[in-house]
């Protein structure tokens, strides 16, 4: 029986190499590529074709997301599935956006993993009953026009920056953190100050601070 070929994208060789060890005993899964940023993940999918690509959203330059839109262009038969640490009521809908099949927190069972894999690959879509119930919520409610956050305004990258600046980041960190000049992350700022109808570069800390440990 051929194995199912998995690509595991994610920044942090412990967890990758963990998650790969789970994979691995597995009679029916097997990991052939590990990359630990994008631009890794898209130069081995053509030597490694995988039948998966478990992505992580925090990567370093082209985050996650950007990763997933990427892969749907040029990979369009390459399902993918998000493994990640953030918070699925923020970041599961995004993801399924951008292209993803499935999203799943880290903080799961390592067997929910393994079925949210399978079903991934059968062409079945993958998410908890709670993403599930706030999708069709979404949906029937699709009229009324009003956001239910402020924050949900914001586009994927501007989100990344928000994020990062929750976390204690300066402009400079970020700038390097995402690989953006310092000028590119002021604009995203600015941006990002005006949809959240702050005025001043204190208020936006606080606000992303705030936001922060409500998403916790």
């Amino acid at each position: 029986m051929s194995r199912i070929k998995i690509l595991i994208v994610d920044d942090h060789p412990i967890l990758r190499k963990g998650l790969a060890m789970v994979i691995n005993q597995e009679q029916d899964l097997v990991v052939a590529g590990e990359a630990e940023d994008a631009q890794t993940a898209l130069k081995m999918i053509d030597s490694v074709k995988p039948d998966l690509a478990i992505v992580d959203l925090s990567l370093p330059g082209i985050d996650g997301i950007e990763l997933i839109k990427t892969m749907k262009l040029k990979h369009k038969d390459l399902p993918s599935l998000v493994v990640s640490m953030h918070d699925e009521s923020i970041y599961a809908e995004r993801a399924l956006r951008a292209g993803a099949r499935g999203y799943i927190m880290k903080q799961e069972a390592v067997e929910k993993v393994l079925v949210a894999i399978r079903r991934v690959v059968k062409g079945e879509i993958f998410v908890s009953d709670k993403i599930t119930t706030k999708m069709l919520e979404t949906l029937i409610l699709s009229d009324d026009k009003k956001v239910s956050s402020p924050v949900d305004l914001l586009s994927n990258r501007e989100l990344t920056v928000f994020r990062l600046i929750g976390q204690g980041f300066k402009t400079s960190q970020i700038a390097s953190e995402l690989h953006l000049s310092v000028k590119t992350v002021e604009s995203y700022r600015s941006h990002i100050k005006d949809k959240l109808k702050l005025d001043t570069g204190t208020d936006l800390m606080k606000y992303a601070i705030q936001w922060m440990q409500n998403a916790v």
